[in-house]
């Protein structure tokens, strides 16, 4: 009679080891700055340029939390402004691009969960800056909700309502 594998142990084990090892990826690539803008000068598709100058916005506003990490005001007001001209160039790029964003979202979408993402992390900033100092992050903060909702709106347009549509036929 051969000897059983204990199958339970396999299943022991998988329980032991926590559920965001089991299915992690690798860590997705750093992205440089250099690279970024060498990469973006290189693109000819307005929609890959535009996720890239997202790439790069979200990179600015990690510097500019970074600097006040060091105690660098003015550099961090420098880097959110640096950061909301990136966002804006993105969003201007994708709207000339042609492309209806309910139709094809690609882009689109992409830097409606950047905004949503970085608006956390504008709020949390601001809540660490002392309040006569907030002014820049207060205004960064509003105008990333202000670009949200534009690109919310060209992602899910108002439908038409029909004549007629809530009667009831006899």
């Amino acid at each position: 009679m051969g000897a059983r594998k204990p199958w339970w142990a396999v299943f022991v084990l998988l329980l032991l080891v926590p559920p965001g090892a089991r299915l992690a990826s690798p860590p997705r690539h750093q992205d440089k700055e250099p690279d970024l803008l060498a990469r973006l000068q290189r693109e000819p598709d307005p929609i890959n340029k535009a996720k890239l100058e997202i790439r790069l916005g979200r990179l600015k506003l990690f510097q500019a939390i970074a600097a006040f990490d060091q105690g660098k005001l003015e550099e961090t007001n420098r880097l959110l402004g640096v950061y909301t001209e990136t966002l804006n160039s993105a969003w201007e790029r994708l709207r000339s691009s042609g492309r209806v964003a309910h139709k094809k979202p690609s882009g689109f979408k992409e830097l409606d969960i950047e905004l949503r993402e970085d608006a956390r992390y504008l709020e949390d900033l601001s809540h660490r800056i002392p309040y006569a100092d907030r002014s820049k992050v207060k205004v960064t903060a509003e105008r990333v909700d202000a670009l949200r909702n534009e690109v919310l709106r060209a992602l899910f347009p108002p439908t038409p309502l029909r004549k007629g549509g809530n009667e009831s036929k006899r």
